[in-house]
């Protein structure tokens, strides 16, 4: 059996993590079309531009950077404008259980910065590794180190403030 080619190894990588891409771009997006928006013109642009992919090692962090930046770029197109959804909506729905303190966790991470937010989404949402979100953002690891620690910082002042 031959050898499978690039396109072939990304199009089953995007296949297999779809929902992992959808919800990464939904982090940044917070709306249903949008998502799927960005993850459609992420899928567009790594095909198109597959032959930047050095080494097939790198397809995760390669294909991550590509949504985070059609995310940035969607969110700075629409100047930050997020329209919540009929399920988005729905998920606030406080009638049968408590949740002020997700409520409380939501809003503080809205109101980070992006690229605190990005790095606190792509290490517990996503569960990246400190190297890894480094080189999906391209940005040096203790960079990183500093904004995830800075993030921590004003996370905590945001919901001690909600307390």
């Amino acid at each position: 059996m031959g050898e499978v080619s690039l396109a072939e190894q990304i199009t089953d990588y995007i296949i297999k993590n779809k929902e992992r891409h959808y919800r990464l771009a939904y982090s940044y997006v917070k709306n249903a079309d949008d998502a799927l928006e960005v993850v459609q013109e992420s899928i567009y642009k790594a095909i198109s531009t597959m032959d930047s992919l050095k080494t097939p090692d790198y397809l995760n962090t390669w294909f991550y950077r590509i949504i985070v930046n059609t995310a940035i770029d969607l969110l700075r197109k629409r100047k930050k404008v997020v329209v919540m959804d009929d399920e988005t909506l729905s998920n606030y729905d406080l009638s049968t259980v408590d949740r002020y303190a997700d409520i409380d966790l939501h809003k503080a991470l809205e109101d980070l910065p992006i690229q605190y937010r990005s790095i606190i989404v792509l290490r517990f949402f996503e569960d990246l590794k400190i190297e890894e979100i480094a080189a999906v953002l391209d940005e040096n690891v203790n960079t990183i180190k500093t904004r995830l620690y800075k993030a921590l910082r004003m996370l905590r002042v945001q919901l001690d403030d909600c307390r």
